[in-house]
């Protein structure tokens, strides 16, 4: 849904684009950014980095989540992506993975070369999400 940005909304795709602009695509020059925001407001930026081999490569939504665990959080309200692109830029299949069972149904803020702006809620690009419930069968 393309929607009009609101201040913190601006905030969160602001950290996102500088994230962006430091990001280590030397082979791809696809450029990401990317800030995941933890619920008592605390935001954690990342950019992506990639190596010569592609598989060790990282996407920075999987860094923001990385960061913002390893920094004591375990819950999160959104995350906002930006990159080059033309079109709005949704995180991969990894990343999608990763941030439901990480950070749950969080709403994903994405741009495109315009400056528009997308939200969907996380469980809309991944529906039916492989859980810990799937694994455990139904048990937590």
């Amino acid at each position: 849904m393309l929607k009009q940005m609101t201040t913190s909304e601006s905030a969160l795709i602001t950290a996102a684009r500088e994230a962006r602009n430091k990001s280590k695509a030397k082979f791809s020059h696809f450029r990401v950014g990317a800030a995941l925001e933890a619920r008592n407001g605390d935001i954690y930026s990342a950019f992506n980095v990639e190596s010569s081999s592609y598989g060790l490569s990282m996407c920075a939504e999987r860094i923001a989540v990385w960061k913002a665990i390893t920094a004591g959080e375990s819950e999160f309200s959104r995350i906002a992506i930006v990159s080059d692109a033309e079109d709005f830029c949704t995180p991969c299949g990894a990343c999608r993975q990763v941030l439901y069972e990480l950070a749950g149904d969080i709403r994903v803020y994405m741009t495109d070369s315009k400056g528009n702006l997308k939200a969907e809620m996380l469980s809309s690009l991944l529906p039916d999400a492989f859980t810990s419930k799937t694994l455990l069968n139904g048990r937590d």
